[in-house]
């Protein structure tokens, strides 16, 4: 029992591990090889996993071979324009100008329905408010609306926003984030004063304290610290 806890641990760790190295990707953004590998890695690791009287290296040489492949086949894509359109294939204009592009579509073996369904999931009941569609490697469809259906922006009214910045989360779950803070240019002090003003005294009651996009503190407690300063 201890033997087949073990093995499952050090092989769990092992696809964890082999998966970051493959990179930050959703299921969803895989491209067709990245998923072929993926499943070719899930199956290898489940038969050692399950049967005792195999060893670990009949699991771990061909999961280190698949993420030899994988890597080899990213670097030669990220060189070779020509390998990667072999390995990957091309975006597929499925609409082009408003008007669904048949032949294009017969040749994914990709259906009316399938296009339908994903533009509903992005918004676009009517295919008149379309301008383009195109069929991603990955299978993802991206979608140009026309001019009627686009978001406005305040391009459109000749105006110019301020400029916005990613948030720094100061405080998560009342431990400091000191990285954070040193990153931002701020100190400990700071952060204390702005934590008086919100009527804290102890950052551990904090739930979250961040800088946000447009530079303001917004601090939020836990909901036990909020329910003790009540009483």
């Amino acid at each position: 029992m201890l033997i087949t806890f073990i093995r499952t641990l050090f092989l769990y760790l092992l696809v964890v591990i082999v998966t970051r190295i493959m990179g930050k990707r959703q299921i969803g953004e895989l491209q067709p090889y990245e998923f072929v590998i993926t499943i070719m890695i899930a199956d290898l690791v489940a038969v050692p996993m399950q049967d005792r009287g195999l060893s670990l290296l009949s699991g771990v040489i061909p999961v280190l071979t698949l993420l030899l492949v994988q890597v080899v086949f990213s670097f030669w894509s990220l060189k070779s324009r020509t390998f990667r359109h072999i390995l990957c294939g091309k975006p597929s204009p499925i609409m082009v100008k408003g008007q669904l592009n048949w032949p294009e579509m017969q040749k994914n073996l990709y259906h009316v329905h399938d296009l339908i369904e994903q533009l509903r999931s992005q918004g676009y009941f009517n295919l008149s408010d379309v301008e383009s569609a195109l069929l991603e490697t990955n299978g993802s469809l991206s979608v140009l609306p026309k001019a009627r259906r686009r978001p406005v922006t305040p391009e459109d009214f000749e105006l110019t926003p301020k400029r916005e910045r990613m948030p720094v989360f100061l405080i998560v779950n009342g431990q400091i984030e000191e990285e954070n803070l040193a990153q931002a240019g701020l100190t400990g002090e700071w952060l204390c004063n702005q934590l008086t003003q919100e009527g804290i005294t102890d950052p551990r009651t904090v739930l979250v304290a961040m800088i946000d996009t447009g530079g303001q503190f917004y601090c939020q407690t836990k909901p036990s610290a909020t329910k003790e300063s009540q009483s």
